[in-house]
């Protein structure tokens, strides 16, 4: 049996070890798209731009034989097209990769301004390896950074740029901070918070043009205003890598649509992680959650298949937990509530300390927090297993500070 794994990140690892553990016989693949040393974990990033780490520390597993132990194949390049009538993938440098079973793995690709002057020198993303040590070069204390977007990646990034001095300057289109990860109090309060700790947020603005001025750049904005810049960091988020697929009859949505054991509707076809369009596990609809764990459990979910197996993934879960220099916060579920449903806000801005629940019926379907960090994961826990509250959606409608009571009161019931 050949399996073809494409992505070399935390999915495609996963499946992979899980293929050899359950076939020791057969063929393990894993085309890695970036050329790097070894497979490496892309939310290491962040601690490899605050020199927290060195390289080393964000590969994917540390033993440098780990994967010629296990027979694991690691081949560089990058897919071009899949043919599936021929069971086979072309690569853009012209080769092909035969396949018996064949999982997609990609992850997430950034997506790009359409701005002028956006692939002038000076101007990075910050999603891989080679854009971090770009980055890295050219940061000096004092370097002034101008960063489009303040989604998730924008702001675990923030940290590094902070640390190694750089005078930063956050632009916000929509004027919130993470506005797909938190309700408009928690936004402005983590926007308050980096303005406090020296980054300047500029709201309810965009880059309207980029220009060489030198040996920097002259940035825009469609305010009319010009910022001064030595680097210009586009994070303006991501969408599922997988463009190359055109034309392969795989059914794609937002992503790749996958059933509950993770196959395309292709036969021999599987694909988990930021590509996968799966089932929430709380609306029940199909949806992408990027976020690591749940790529993790797809890939082990679509490997127990592609050997041979039977077994289904219960549903993937919005999980976004975001430390901002310094300040932790944390959206659960569906965090902004629903039609007909009840919710609950406890704010302290001066200790900048937030708390929102989101109730569908008597189940806690989402919840939000910053300053929060003691056993805020029971919170997850309540989300995902649609616990009925009973008598304790009232209470913690009353006072959400009780949510760990309620936990421990309705998981002995249940039991």
């Amino acid at each position: 049996m050949k399996h073809l794994i494409i992505g070399a990140g935390a999915a495609g690892i996963t499946a992979a070890e899980q293929l050899r553990k359950l076939d020791p016989a057969a063929s393990i693949t894993v085309l890695d798209g970036e050329g790097e040393a070894a497979p490496y974990a892309r939310m290491a990033i962040p601690y490899l731009l605050s020199n927290q780490i060195v390289e080393a520390g964000t590969h994917l597993r540390r033993d440098p034989d780990h994967y010629r132990t296990l027979r694991i194949d690691i081949e560089k390049g990058r897919a071009a097209a899949v043919d599936p009538v021929a069971s086979l993938v072309r690569l853009v440098d012209g080769r092909v990769l035969p396949y018996d079973r064949l999982l997609i793995a990609t992850g997430s690709v950034p997506s790009r301004e359409k701005v002028a002057g956006i692939d002038l020198p000076g101007v990075h993303t910050c999603w891989t390896l080679a854009d971090a040590r770009a980055i890295i070069a050219s940061l000096r204390p004092g370097t002034r950074v101008v960063q489009m977007g303040a989604g998730f990646v924008g702001c675990i990034i923030i940290q590094g740029l902070m640390s190694r001095g750089a005078d930063l300057t956050v632009l916000i289109r929509s004027g919130r901070m993470v506005s797909r990860m938190m309700p408009p109090k928690a936004s402005d309060m983590i926007a308050q918070w980096c303005a406090a700790k020296g980054v300047h947020v500029m709201g309810k603005t965009q880059t309207a043009k980029i220009e060489q001025d030198g040996n920097s750049l002259k940035v825009t904005l469609t305010t009319g205003e010009i910022l001064p810049a030595d680097i210009y960091l586009s994070v303006v988020g991501v969408k599922p890598g997988i463009d190359f697929l055109a034309g392969s009859g795989i059914a794609m949505q937002d992503g790749i649509v996958v059933d509950a054991r993770m196959r395309t509707n292709l036969p021999g076809i599987y694909a988990a992680g930021d590509v996968a369009e799966s089932c929430d596990c709380v609306t029940g609809k199909s949806q992408i959650n990027a976020i690591q764990p749940n790529a993790v459990e797809q890939a082990r979910i679509a490997a127990l298949n592609m050997a041979g197996g039977a077994a289904d993934f219960v549903g993937s879960l919005a999980i976004n937990v975001l430390d901002t220099l310094g300040l932790v916060s944390c959206s659960f579920g569906q965090w902004q509530g629903v039609e007909g449903g009840a919710g609950v806000e406890l704010v302290d801005e001066a200790n900048y300390r937030y708390l929102s629940l989101q109730f569908g019926d008597d189940v806690l379907i989402g919840a939000t927090s910053i300053g929060w960090t003691d056993h805020v994961g029971v919170l997850r826990g309540l989300i995902q297993t649609s616990t009925p509250l009973g008598v304790w959606k009232e209470r913690l409608l009353a006072d959400p500070t009780t949510f760990m009571a309620a936990y421990l009161a309705t998981s002995q019931k249940a039991a």
